[in-house]
């Protein structure tokens, strides 16, 4: 989940356009949660295959890659790895979280309550190690370069980025920043129409970009101090952060006396936490540079095979999808004809 920074950065909208040519390191474990929450029956099941496999997300994948590729953007997806002990809580709190949904799920279910059923049913998403096994598979059928992050994806992204090889990373997760990221692009894997909870109202959720260095600027303040006040508030580190603090309060704290352990030592804050080793994975986390990009021409035969043979996705619908991409390159190769001629 990350932290809420939400109140505290400025973003401006984005247009796909905009993106046309760009490296994007997309978080995969966050976009392929997203598909798993969002793809759903209207009573809250998820997409079967016909052995009972759920294939929602391998649908949100394969889709909203190939949109990517026919705009000419550049997707490389980071999957996590191991995460740090810090986390430990938090996975553990989340996994509670899941199990009460499920009860809720049940209980909507029994009780003919679609609309309930289906909320409930968004938190009880689990991406198991089979389904991030076949993610990658679809990935290098289509051509698409990923990279399997030591620790936390979200790291390993704002790494890439931060050295130029990604011109953004894609997460939900304002946390990117935290790590570093310098453009940290929002809403770009589940833009479209969405409806709001508990409310028969449809609203656009649109791409925005996020700029790291303005965020310090208008805020005054530096990375590692976005850093101190993002543990006030509660991050997967500390997933409870610290009681009757909000983001006034934590900017407050943090620019009067410069930094978490200062506030600590003058007695303002109260802290029994590991505020060093929370820092440090902000500051200096696990990545890898052992990485190649390279986009490569999909395999048409292996994506039906995946989908279609595998999963039971319709052959119409996959084809379609493909054709698009043949037709983008058919015109891209037209384009350079002419201009060489």
């Amino acid at each position: 989940m990350g932290v809420n920074l939400k109140e505290l950065v400025v973003s401006s909208p984005i247009s796909l356009n905009d993106l046309k040519g760009k490296v994007l390191a997309i978080d995969a474990y966050n976009a392929l949660y997203q598909f798993l929450a969002t793809i759903r029956q209207p009573d809250g099941t998820p997409l079967l295959d016909l052995k009972g496999r759920i294939t929602s997300h391998l649908s949100g994948l394969f889709y909203r890659t190939v949109n990517f590729l026919e705009l000419e953007m550049k997707p490389v997806y980071i999957f996590d790895g191991k995460p740090p002990e810090l986390k430990l809580k938090e996975i553990e709190k989340r996994m509670e979280l899941k199990e009460k949904a499920e009860e809720e799920y049940k209980i909507a279910l029994e009780k003919g309550d679609i609309e309930a059923a289906r909320k409930a049913a968004q938190a009880t998403s689990r991406l198991t190690s089979d389904m991030v096994a076949d993610a990658k598979e679809l990935l290098d059928a289509m051509g698409v370069p990923w990279i399997q992050a030591p620790s936390e994806g979200e790291a390993q992204a704002a790494f890439i980025t931060k050295k130029g090889d990604a011109w953004a990373t894609v997460s939900q997760d304002y946390d990117s920043l935290l790590f570093g990221a310098p453009r940290l692009v929002r809403n770009l894997t589940i833009s479209g129409r969405r409806k709001l909870p508990n409310k028969p109202v449809y609203i656009e959720i649109e791409p925005e970009i996020i700029f790291l260095d303005k965020v310090l600027s208008e805020l005054g303040i530096t990375r590692e101090q976005l850093i101190d006040i993002a543990i006030l508030l509660g991050t997967d580190y500390n997933p409870d952060g610290f009681k009757g603090i909000g983001p006034k309060k934590a900017i407050k704290i943090i620019k009067g006396y410069k930094s978490l352990k200062s506030a600590i030592e003058n007695g303002v804050i109260v802290s029994n936490i590991d505020i060093d080793s929370i820092r440090e994975i902000f500051l200096n986390p696990k990545v890898t540079e052992d990485y190649k990009l390279t986009w490569k021409n999909f395999d048409e035969d292996k994506i039906k095979k995946i989908l279609c043979d595998e999963h039971n996705f319709s052959l119409e619908r996959v084809t379609s999808a493909l054709e698009r991409l043949k037709k983008k390159k058919s015109e891209k190769t037209l384009s350079l004809d002419r201009w060489f001629k």
